[in-house]
């Protein structure tokens, strides 16, 4: 593989949509463990994604030269610190995409930080001792998984903004 900085995030990209494809099957499966091959997918395509977002952010710091460059996690590029630093715009435009919470990229990273949270136990209301000790117990979580589309359209937003960076970076 060539070691220019585009190839990772080429490769994340490819990843996730490998990762898509892997949960559509899983879908149509309809399998007893269909529900954590879906999962897995769910995660795998998180984790690629935010991947790539990485990858993007080291090919726009090495067009730039940015000091800190080599950084591990999105967020330290998106910092405002890191953009006060050394300005791009195509930084600027990802500092703003990701301080709005309804942007795909606000919520790809919130979905993604959510995987490395600690499960935590439902709210349970204060029980009455007029009520039976037998209660029926749902399995299913209370908040929706996120669609596979909404994935693959951070995909394509991802890609696109990929491919438009890297327009503005070619030297010509």
């Amino acid at each position: 593989m060539a070691r220019e900085l585009y190839t990772r995030t080429n490769q994340k990209i490819f990843f996730a949509g490998l990762s898509l494809d892997g949960w559509r099957k899983a879908e149509e499966a309809a399998s007893l463990n269909s529900q954590g091959l879906i999962q897995a997918e769910r995660e795998a395509c998180l984790f690629h994604l935010y991947g790539a977002l990485l990858g993007l952010c080291h090919e726009i710091a090495g067009y730039y030269r940015t000091p800190g460059a080599d950084a591990r996690a999105v967020e330290a590029f998106l910092a405002r610190g890191m953009l006060e630093a050394a300005p791009s715009p195509e930084l600027a435009e990802l500092v703003e995409l990701s301080g709005q919470p309804d942007t795909w990229l606000s919520r790809l990273l919130g979905a993604y930080g959510a995987l490395f949270a600690a499960p935590r136990p439902p709210a349970k209301a204060k029980s009455d001792p007029r009520q039976p000790l037998i209660e029926a117990v749902s399995l299913e979580e209370d908040i929706p998984p996120l669609p596979r589309a909404e994935l693959e359209a951070w995909r394509q937003n991802l890609k696109g903004l990929a491919l438009r960076f890297r327009e503005s970076l070619t030297e010509w």
